[in-house]
């Protein structure tokens, strides 16, 4: 089969550079046509920062990274350095990245790519907040029938929230982005928490990427090491959730996951509620449903994927 073409959208995050690696390491899977960054981890100037170390790191030089949206849309930015240390990358020594930022803004790059390749040929994998998606699709109106589809990790359903009681933080960041991109009419595949959460690092799991006896694999494993700390002691877990490789992966063996076609709304307004993927998982509103949400995942067959794959740098 040829392989799908896909911009990854993304607020690098340790979990993100494991997926922009998973996706770098899986050629005849998905070909990744360009990487688009946005405010969410962390401010942009470090987000764009962060693509190009994890592209340097993957040999990839040729891939080109674009800067995106520096803010919600309509709220101010909240970041999550307590999750992943001041730069996003914290863990290991990162050398400063040498390759450019790509010319073209990240919404410019995402509306030129959906116009000029044939419609329903290119997917969006957003990572982080869907800042850019939502910016693109305003500016753009035309270019949401010609996505193939958008694959996306956030929300959350039985697991609810990881930034509030009800909001996971890719969605909480910028509800209004979300709501728009929910409403757009787009085809849309969701890996919430109630995935990512069973996707779990362990010592066995991290040993075997340190194991791989290479830059990547060692970088992965400290990456993970620092990653893990916070999901250890809020949770009581040995390990920490993957969240974002569980995008690429979904692409790669799809068989790996499980869930059901359904109604998914944002909440914007709630009191306690902002953030919130409402997701009419037994069908009781009777609103058409708009998202593949997922709810389960093979998690053995998503680790041996994922060393599998990474052995190959």
């Amino acid at each position: 089969m040829t392989p799908r073409k896909i911009i990854i959208d993304t607020d690098p995050g340790q979990d993100d550079a494991v997926a922009i690696l998973l996706a770098f390491a899986s050629p005849e899977d998905v070909e990744v046509i360009g990487i688009t960054v946005v405010a969410g981890n962390v401010p942009l100037p470090l987000t764009q920062r962060n693509a190009r170390i994890i592209c340097e790191l993957a040999g990839r030089r040729d891939v080109k990274v674009f800067a995106g949206e520096a803010a919600p849309l309509s709220r101010p930015l909240v970041t999550a350095e307590h999750v992943h240390g001041k730069t996003g990358l914290d863990g290991p020594q990162l050398p400063e990245p040498t390759m450019p930022l790509a010319g073209e803004d990240a919404v410019g790059f995402i509306i030129d790519t959906l116009r000029s390749e044939p419609a329903g040929t290119v997917t969006l994998c957003p990572l982080g907040p869907l800042t850019n998606i939502a910016t693109a699709f305003r500016r753009a109106p035309d270019i949401v029938e010609r996505v193939q589809e958008i694959v996306l990790m956030g929300g959350a359903y039985f697991e609810v929230g990881n930034i509030t009681p009800a909001a996971e933080f890719n969605i909480y960041v910028d509800p209004e982005a979300a709501d728009e991109v929910f409403r757009s009419g787009a085809k849309i595949v969701v890996l919430p928490l109630d995935v990512t959460h069973k996707a779990m690092t362990n010592k066995r799991r991290v040993d075997a990427f340190r194991a791989l006896g290479t830059e990547v694999g060692g970088m992965v494993a400290a990456w993970t090491n620092f990653f893990e700390r916070f999901d250890k002691e809020k949770y009581g877990g040995e390990g920490a959730p993957l969240h974002d490789p569980c995008v690429i992966a979904w692409l790669i063996r799809p068989e790996l996951f499980s869930g059901r076609f359904i109604n998914v709304m944002i909440e914007t307004k709630g009191e306690f509620t902002t953030g919130m993927t409402v997701a009419d998982w037994w069908g009781v509103s009777r609103r058409e449903p708009n998202a593949l949400f997922l709810g389960d995942v093979d998690a053995e067959g998503f680790f041996e994927l994922l060393t599998e794959r990474l052995a190959r740098y």
